[in-house]
């Protein structure tokens, strides 16, 4: 993908990839599935381009779900550090014999849904009003998103993997499964 390579996040990697999500996410906190997240205390896999600049940040969770991408973040769009991270997530995931991958977007984010299709994910659940309830925990979630869609709505997007030696499962989320949120 154009001479970008994804690593562990390092200590001296922490002003670029706060910046990225000060851009994104107007600072380190996000919340998804009524959870508010601090970014800078989840583990972070960073894009790095030719040059050693970190071009994208992808923060995670890992738990008996599997791997919930939490925040993914390019520096540009369509450059390809998206891509080369959420492989790189999925790979993490199977390394750790986790079966799924998952993540939350918002109801107006026509742009992380078409990209995250594209890869494989699948829609698999919405929480009506969960954005809605995100605001009391983080009063500046806009009213209205992207494209003027009132943003109120969390949608859940998962990507069955394959855990090493084991074929991979399709089909619906586990009950009550949710994940990552815009926020």
């Amino acid at each position: 993908m154009g001479g970008i390579t994804v690593r562990a996040a390092e200590p001296g990697d922490r002003a670029e990839v706060d910046a990225l999500h000060d851009r994104e996410w107007g600072g380190p906190y996000v919340i998804a599935h009524d959870i508010r997240y601090d970014l800078r205390t989840l583990p972070t896999l960073v894009a790095v381009d030719g040059a050693a600049a970190v071009v994208g940040a992808l923060a995670y969770s890992c738990d008996a779900e599997g791997l919930e991408v939490v925040s993914l973040v390019a520096a540009v769009p369509g450059g390809g550090a998206g891509t080369t991270l959420l492989e790189a997530a999925a790979s993490t995931a199977r390394a750790a014999g986790l079966h799924r991958l998952w993540l939350i977007t918002t109801n107006d984010n026509l742009r992380a849904l078409r990209f995250y299709q594209r890869r494989g994910l699948r829609l698999v659940g919405v929480d009506p009003g969960a954005v809605d309830r995100a605001r009391r925990l983080k009063p500046e979630i806009p009213f209205v998103g992207e494209d003027g869609i009132p943003l109120h709505d969390e949608l859940t997007l998962e990507l069955r993997t394959a855990a090493r030696g084991r074929p991979e499962r399709r089909g619906p989320a586990q009950p009550g499964a949710r994940t990552r949120g815009d926020g």
